[in-house]
Parts: structure tokens; sequence; C-alpha cells
């Protein structure tokens, strides 16, 4: 069956639409089911790129089946419509003025038109939700667009809804604007919140010390408000267990989209994700142990994904993380980086169980030098980096950078330390498209601190089999041991 939802712009109860809730007027965009009337979609203004802010475009929607969606810029004329990830080869009508195309499965996708890769239109097609939250349900405490106080709001899941009933065990942030007073909004334990579509929260939400947390539904968690220094972050789940993340996105907020420290049993679904500011990672753990992130956005101006062992007042290994079926975009730094923090004083920690699966990396743009790599390791701190899969990673040609760097580094700027070692990493099926100009670093850093048994298995370059080194121009240092290519694939 072919079914669309479409959300309304959201507005303010309190008389103001501010800046952050405003629209982005560089394109129309329309939905419909075959043969039904287009329906149009309320385009938001994301920034991006840290190196010279600007304003791009996103619409979300939720379909079923078969949808057709209408572009059209309303500033220039088309001259070339590109949609990406290339891989997905989307079927696209052009005229001079609008493209069409149909969706047959919900998706994330960036619409450049005539190149411009920072004004471009990015498009979430969520799937429909399967069990939405009901606002009319006895344990539901609906906010209705306005200011809200965490406090009020905590005391509120304390206290029966109905005289006798029971306290409210979901918040429901209802379509429109809302924002937290105190700016940041900790969660307790077993509550959902659900922020519905067509809803922005202008604030943070923390689990900290929490356990069976869930926060999903398809509106936005908004920082760009926020100056950079206040450090805040879209979620902050710390020292917690068993929480779920879906369907949301987080719009420029001045530190992480997703903080995680101390944490286990996480699950990241459905998550979007844009910022602008120095050190705005997209989803960063630090001592954090079954992860799973599945079906991602990230354009973020740092690392899109970071895998650390101790940093802060969070200590230990970090194991047993599965990122799969995501779509990264590094306006700066790497799409995936592990290892570069840790205990060095009680010897380092274990970074170890990773699997990257079924990634497209549409951009790596990294002007220094020591941090480059789309794919990156950098074991510091005296860590043991072990047991890494990257699977079916397509990477599309990147503006500053390099593909793969695998480096046990002393990083004097982190670093008290360097690491200890890196061992036992599979790159299969990896297709690059694009210069690979600068070379592929693999390095040990000394004949203690080494990297061991890098295995290769069906990496092509520009559609080109590497099967030695100097054909995929790398670097390999002589306390790099086993580093090998190969044309199959092993089980």
């Amino acid at each position: 069956m072919n079914q669309c939802v479409v959300y309304d712009a959201p507005v303010s109860s309190i008389g103001i639409t501010p800046v952050s809730a405003a629209g982005n007027d560089d394109y129309r965009v329309s939905i419909r089911v075959p043969g039904e009337q287009w329906r149009e979609l309320f385009v938001y203004e994301v920034k991006v790129d840290m190196h010279e802010v600007r304003r791009a475009s996103m619409v979300y929607f939720d379909m079923e089946g078969s949808v057709e969606v209408r572009v059209e810029p309303r500033n220039l004329p088309i001259r070339e419509a590109v949609i990406r990830p290339l891989s997905l080869k989307l079927p696209v009508q052009q005229s001079d003025d609008a493209i069409t195309f149909t969706l047959d499965k919900p998706c994330k996708i960036v619409v450049e038109i005539n190149g411009q890769r920072f004004t471009a239109l990015h498009l979430f097609a969520n799937p429909l939700e399967s069990d939405p939250v009901d606002p009319e349900d006895e344990e539901t405490l609906v906010l209705p667009p306005g200011a809200h106080g965490s406090e009020y709001i905590g005391r509120a899941l304390t206290t029966p809804l109905e005289p006798g009933g029971k306290p409210p065990r979901v918040v429901y942030f209802a379509p429109g604007m809302h924002y937290i007073v105190e700016t940041v909004l900790r969660i307790p334990s077993g509550t959902t919140v659900y922020i519905a579509g067509g809803a922005v929260v202008v604030g943070s939400l923390v689990c900290e010390h929490a356990e069976d947390v869930t926060i999903r539904g398809r509106g936005i968690i908004y920082l760009a408000d926020f100056n950079r220094f206040t450090a805040l972050r879209g979620l902050r789940i710390v020292f917690s267990k068993r929480i779920a993340v879906e369907g949301i996105i987080v719009v420029d907020p001045p530190h992480y989209s997703i903080y995680l420290g101390s944490s286990e049993h996480v699950q990241i679904r459905n998550f979007k994700a844009f910022s602008t500011r120095g050190w705005s990672d997209g989803i960063d753990m630090m001592a954090c142990s079954h992860i799973e992130i599945d079906d991602i956005f990230m354009r973020n101006s740092d690392d899109c994904i970071a895998i650390y062992g101790s940093r802060w007042e969070f200590q230990g290994d970090s194991r047993h993380i599965t990122v799969r079926n995501a779509v990264l975009w590094a306006d700066v730094a790497h799409a995936m980086n592990i290892g570069g923090h840790g205990n060095h004083h009680k010897g380092g920690d274990t970074l170890e169980h990773i699997h990257f699966e079924n990634i497209d990396i549409l951009e790596h743009h990294e002007p220094q030098e020591f941090y480059w790599g789309a794919m990156n390791i950098n074991a510091g701190d005296l860590n043991t980096v072990r047991n890494v899969v990257y699977e079916d990673i397509r990477v599309e040609d990147f503006e500053m950078g390099q593909l793969v760097d695998i480096r046990v580094v002393f990083n004097e700027k982190y670093n008290p330390a360097p690491g200890r070692r890196i061992e036992n990493i599979v790159f299969r099926n990896i297709r690059y498209d694009g210069a690979n100009k600068n070379p592929n670093r693999i390095y040990g850093h000394d004949a203690e601190k080494v990297v061991e048994n890098i295995r290769f298995e069906n990496l092509r370059i520009n559609g080109e089999l590497i099967l030695h080194p100097e054909q995929g121009n790398f670097d390999i240092n002589g306390f790099a041991k086993g580093v090998s290519f190969h044309e199959k694939i092993m089980d």
C-alpha cells in the first residue's frame, strides 16, 4: 500500500516564531502517492560546514510503498542534478525548473543542484511509525507548544494525571515550538520522551544514571541559538543502561549530537544530525559497550562517529559496537574514528569487537594532515585497538584527506603517551571512487608499539582491484606487519 505522512511547519504558542524555526526558501519540495495530489513540505534551514557556515535545506516525511518527489529550486535554473549517495542510482527526471524522482523505500538522500554541496537539499524519508504515542493515553503527559520548566516536567512524572491513576511514563512534545526553560531536561528511568513530527524542542535531553529510557518520534532537537562554549549536546547519555533513540533529528548542537559515556546496551536507529561548530562530533562513545547504531545520517563539522576508551570521568574499555546502514558526511575530520583516548595511567584501554557495515561516505574534508583518514584508527594513550571490521563501505570522491589511516600515534595535543598496538583489522568490500592522491598510512610507532595483521579483501579504487600497496597508494612503515591484499572474501 502506498502511503505518505506530511508534518506541518512548527508554530509557537507564545506569539513568536524565532529564527531557529524559520524555513529556507531555496527550494519548494512536494511529494505525493502516485496518482494523487501533490503535498508541499515545510523546508527547514540547516547550517553546514564550520569552515564557512552556509544555509542548507532539509525536509522529512514518512512513507510506505512508492512516493513521488518533486524538487523546484526557487533561485536558479537547473543545469545538472545529482542525488547522493550515488550508490542508490536513483533515476531522475529533469527540466529547467524542477526534478522529479520516485522513492520505493525509506531512505536518506542529498539532492545537489548544479554541484552546490553546501546549499543542498537533505531529504529524509522515514518509515511509517509502527506504534506512535497516543496523546490521549492516560499515562501520557502532553506538552503543548510553549516554554516548559524541567522541574515542572519532573514533578509531573511523579504525580498521577487523575486521582487514583498512575503517574505518566510518557512525555509527549506536541507539534509546534517548545523551549526548555533551564535548557537541559533530565529524563528519569523508565520514561519515554516522544517528540512528535512537526515538533521542535529547543533544549538538550540528558540520561544520567538512568535505565530503560526511550527517546523517539519524528521531531527535532534544535540547539543552533546556543553559544559554542555552552558545550550543549543534543542527547547526553552517561552512566546509563538500556537506552533507545529512534527517529529524531538533531540540528546544530554546540558539542556532540549524541554523547555516550560509560553506558551500555544503547540502541540508536533512524537518527539524523547536522553540526557546524568546532568539536561538534556526531555520535561519540567513551568507555561504552554493546552499542547498536543503525540507519543514520550524519553531516558533522567533526568526526561523524568516534569510539574511545577512557576520557574525562568515563573510565574503561569500549567493545561490542556496531554501526550499520549509515550515510556519513564529514565536513571536517573523519567519518569513522577509533582509538584516540584512554587511561594511560593504568596501561591504556582495549577497544575491540567493532563492526562498520553498509556505509556510504559522502565527504571527508580535513585541512590538517595529522587528522586525515575517512576510515581512521589512531591508537593513543597506550590503547590497544583490535578486531575491527569495515564491510561494504562505499566512499565517494572527497575534498581533502585520505581513504585509510591506521597508526599507533603520539599526539602531543591529546595523548600523554602513544598507543600500544593495533591488530586484526579487516577491510572487506570497500569501494572508493576518487583521486586517492594522499598516501594511505599504516604506521606502527616503534618496534614494541606495532600495527599487525591488517587485511584488505576486495578493495577497489576507481573500479580497480587493489592487490599490492603501491597500486593503492599505501605507505606502510617498518613497524607495521602482516598487511595483506586479497581478491576473495574470507569467511
